[in-house]
């Protein structure tokens, strides 16, 4: 299953022709026979699908620190692909949660739970939202000028035959600037805006604020990320069962590429690397040698070829 997601296989049928024509370099593998599709088909049925997101999650655990600069424990993030207000339900977080998710859901009477609860919330703000500013505080950068604006606000949302529901936030607004580095060594600037996140928490550092929020996108990323790169358009199975391994293998083989990408020192973005594996996936290289450095590996793969070629000798008669 690791070898067909990584090669981007989108049948069963495709899977079994490569193992065919590969058959000469399994031997290594222990395969000594080739199953059949109705094999693959029956395994992808019957093969518990919980085993496979065990191994992704202990390969996750293994390696946490490389795969993300952000050990904070408790943090939920939520699907930016998926509408928030569907899911959304403060009883499904506990206190000490941290959970980041769109504007979509932004519900006052369901934020003041949140807020009973104890669980931090981060959200994009509403534009057209009204409230009453409590104090309202810029802070600048000696070289940018604005770093942050903070806004201590009440909301109040009125409620059919109850009391008016008030819910206390503060509001952080910052400036969102993308740049690229030019040839020369300095950067310009590719866009520029400003972005404004509502939060309950008053303790944490607003850059702790613009962080969590922030990692919610690196999981739209990662949706993207797979889809680009792995065949999830297409199932080898039509079970639930097959259809959650082949995204748990997914997951493993992003994962496992992800290691290797930031093994190297030499910039490699991610599609390029997990074409240049599926080429070199069934022959034994160093990775780390030829990631490295391309030419100098490919150069002495070529000696070592000529070294082993037996000198010719033309005789004309």
């Amino acid at each position: 299953m690791l070898y067909a997601v990584i090669m981007r296989f989108y049948s069963l049928r495709e899977i079994m022709a490569s193992t065919l024509a590969e058959a000469r370099k399994l031997g290594h593998l222990g395969i000594k026979a080739m199953p059949r599709r109705s094999t693959l088909s029956d395994a992808n049925a019957r093969r518990p699908a919980d085993f496979f997101g065990a191994v992704y999650n202990d390969l996750y655990a293994r390696n946490r620190e490389k795969l993300s600069s952000d050990s904070r424990n408790g943090s939920v993030f939520t699907s930016a692909a998926t509408h928030d207000s569907i899911v959304f339900a403060p009883t499904d977080f506990d206190a000490g949660d941290f959970l980041a998710m769109g504007r979509a859901c932004i519900d006052i009477q369901k934020l003041e739970h949140l807020t009973q609860r104890k669980v931090v919330y981060v959200t994009k703000m509403k534009s057209n939202l009204r409230y009453e500013t409590i104090s309202d505080t810029m802070y600048m950068d000696a070289k940018n000028g604005m770093a942050y604006r903070i806004r201590d606000v009440v909301f109040t949302k009125e409620v059919k035959d109850s009391e008016p529901v008030r819910h206390r936030a503060r509001l952080i607004t910052y400036p969102d600037v993308k740049t690229a580095r030019k040839k020369d060594g300095t950067e310009r600037v590719i866009s520029a805006r400003l972005v404004s996140l509502l939060t309950y928490d008053f303790d944490l550092e607003a850059e702790d604020i613009i962080a969590i929020y922030k990692k919610r996108w690196s999981i739209e990323s990662l949706f993207k990320q797979v889809k680009q790169n792995f065949p999830l358009r297409y199932f080898y199975g039509e079970s639930a069962n097959a259809i959650k391994i082949q995204i748990w293998v997914t997951l493993i083989a992003n994962l496992l590429l992800t290691l290797m990408q930031r093994s190297v020192k030499r910039p490699w973005s991610f599609s390029g690397m997990a074409t240049m594996t599926r080429i070199l996936l069934m022959y034994y290289v160093d990775y780390r040698s030829f990631f490295e450095n391309l030419e100098k590996e490919w150069l002495e793969i070529l000696a070592r070829a000529n070294e082993s070629l037996p000198e010719l000798e033309l005789v004309f008669r």
